[in-house]
């Protein structure tokens, strides 16, 4: 893994720095999913200084090395303006720690009942996630494409203009593209996708 992680060294940041801005990851929870609790804070990151969400692995929940590395190699290899960004990682004294941009409105599944969020506003954040798949699953020159696998509510987060961006790729899979037939098999789900030859006549 070592060898591996050599490739995002300029995303590492201190297991320090995000002590301090979490106050030692206390009160400062925004959420919490399947690998663990997100909190907010200002870091100094890949990118500059800002807010940020970080994401800090329980491995109780039954998630470990292997979905923070994917994460960490989909997200730093794939960007998109409707994919959340992520902006550095902790790997320091046994603690697996994600910090990503800072989504200021949280995830949609908290404001599908409101009524607060309009038609039109409903409308943009389908196509923000359209556009966000369509991203994945164009092959982008590499003969493959990227199958989210877990697109739900909660894994639409809400910028402070309302974009939308699909997060947590940790069970993603890349699959093969500009083949007629092609098949993805995992064991949990199964995926199929039927493509015409680009050859092929309409």
């Amino acid at each position: 893994m070592d060898s591996v992680m050599k490739e995002f060294e300029h995303l590492k940041i201190q297991l320090e720095e995000l002590r301090k801005a979490t106050d030692n990851f206390g009160s400062k929870v925004i959420g919490a999913g399947g690998f663990g609790k997100v909190y907010e804070g200002e870091v100094v990151h890949s990118k500059g200084r800002s807010m940020v969400a970080i994401k800090r692995l329980n491995r109780e929940f039954g998630q470990g090395d292997p979905e923070f590395l994917k994460e960490i190699m989909m997200l730093s290899r794939y960007a998109h303006k409707n994919l959340i960004s992520l902006l550095g990682y902790c790997d320091e004294d046994g603690e697996k720690i994600l910090v990503y941009e800072h989504a200021s409105n949280g995830s949609l599944d908290r404001h599908l009942s409101s009524t607060a969020l309009s038609w039109t506003q409903r409308l943009k954040i389908c196509l923000d996630v359209a556009r966000g798949i369509a991203y994945l699953h164009d092959d982008k020159g590499t003969q493959q494409r990227v199958l989210h696998r877990d697109i739900k509510s909660a894994n639409i987060l809400l910028d402070d203009k309302w974009n939308a961006k699909l997060s947590d790729m940790r069970l993603s899979k890349i699959g093969p593209a500009n083949q007629q037939y092609t098949a993805l098999f995992t064991n949990v789900i199964v995926f199929s996708i039927y493509q015409r030859s680009v050859s092929q006549k309409y």
